[in-house]
């Protein structure tokens, strides 16, 4: 039997993954390869499945921890894949706040399952503004060291050191960037690239085909301190059904611009950092994205529906360095107020709202 193609897009959160997977994803099936995509989320209801799900594509999902902890899962979701129709890749998204890939997924999928999949080089994405603030040591915007540290770790692991979005940086900017990665991590593979245009996607998808040799040693983690990293992050999902008055319909969009809008200027104003917000809109087939990547920016639609609705369905992602149950209320308010500023009914579904429990990994290869 021919082996599947295992692919991982790691990068921590913001960094452009989902939007980086349907990329490569579009690209394999216009070369008529079978492709199927799984994402991961330390909760449930996530905002990167429904939006893949909305452009066509064949997702699986392992809610409810990393895949390091799911390992099982992530191999179950990828067999159940495998046995709806034989995909030439998988490719895969592991949680932005996960490290440690290659010990607790790679290499295990290698010794355990190495007769079934061909490992692809592990690429992670870097978001410019996460670069810039800690390689370059400057002031990091509310991510404490120990948060920095997974962000670190992340990269230290990489096959490929991928700068994302360097469509917003001027050329001394995108230079200064990879400078600052040379220099911290000078074995790396490095390019630039820009997942929303597809520059540097053809190098990119180059380094890909080529297969993943075990490494001699995987590198050290201290399991404390990334535990204490991810746990600094309060996380939060959340669905909603909002309806207008009789007959009356709504912009999508606007609605969800404004509300990832609203919640940016009240996390701000909470002196909370956001390193990922994503509010998806669904109604008459129709799906729309806005999302957040950080402080210093102004909210983004990524997936315009460009419908007027009587009613939607809700799913709100947010990833916080501030306290969960202060997120949860930050949330509930803003949609209230957005809604009650449009005339509509609110109906707030299930809320989910912690912060990441330590990983435990179901398998670790050091060597």
């Amino acid at each position: 039997m021919k082996k599947i193609r295992f692919v991982m897009l790691g990068g921590f959160l913001g960094a452009g993954k989902t939007t980086a997977i349907a990329r490569l994803a579009r690209h394999y099936i216009e070369q008529g390869l079978n492709v199927g995509l799984v994402t991961n989320d330390q909760a449930y209801d996530l905002v990167d499945t429904q939006s893949l799900r909305a452009q066509g594509f064949r997702v699986g999902e392992v809610p409810g921890a990393c895949f390091c902890c799911k390992f099982n899962d992530l191999i179950d979701v990828a067999s159940e894949l495998a046995a709806d129709q034989q995909p030439d890749l998988i490719i895969t998204e592991p949680v932005g706040s996960c490290t440690d890939l290659m010990a607790t997924v790679i290499e295990p999928l290698r010794h355990l399952h190495g007769d079934r999949y061909e490992i692809a080089p592990l690429a992670v994405l870097l978001k410019p503004e996460h670069g810039q603030r800690i390689l370059g040591e400057t002031t990091s915007g509310g991510f404490s060291p120990k948060a920095e540290y997974i962000f670190l770790k992340q990269i230290e692991e990489a096959d490929i050191v991928v700068l994302n979005k360097v469509d917003k940086l001027t050329d001394a900017q995108r230079d200064e960037l990879v400078r600052l990665v040379e220099e911290r991590f000078p074995d790396k593979t490095i390019l630039t690239a820009s997942a929303k245009t597809g520059e540097g996607f053809d190098r990119l998808l180059e380094l890909l085909d080529e297969t993943s040799t075990p490494a001699e040693r995987l590198m050290e983690v201290d399991y404390q301190v990334y535990a204490e990293g991810e746990a600094e992050l309060g996380w939060l999902n959340c669905t909603a059904e909002v309806k207008a008055a009789g007959d009356k319909e709504f912009p999508l969009d606007d609605l969800l611009v404004d509300l990832v809008e609203g919640l940016k200027n009240a996390l701000e104003s909470a002196g909370a950092e956001p390193a990922h917000l994503k509010v998806l809109g669904m109604a008459d087939q129709e799906t729309g994205i806005a999302n957040l990547v950080g402080s210093g920016v102004g909210a983004e639609l990524s997936l315009a529906s460009q419908v007027r609705v009587p009613a939607a369905h809700l799913i709100v992602n947010a990833r916080v360095a501030t306290d969960p149950e202060l997120l949860s209320t930050l949330v509930e308010v803003e949609l209230q107020r957005q809604c009650q500023a449009r005339g509509l009914e609110l109906q707030l579904g299930d809320i989910q709202r912690f912060r990441p429990s330590p990983p435990v990994p179901t398998h670790r290869i050091s060597r």
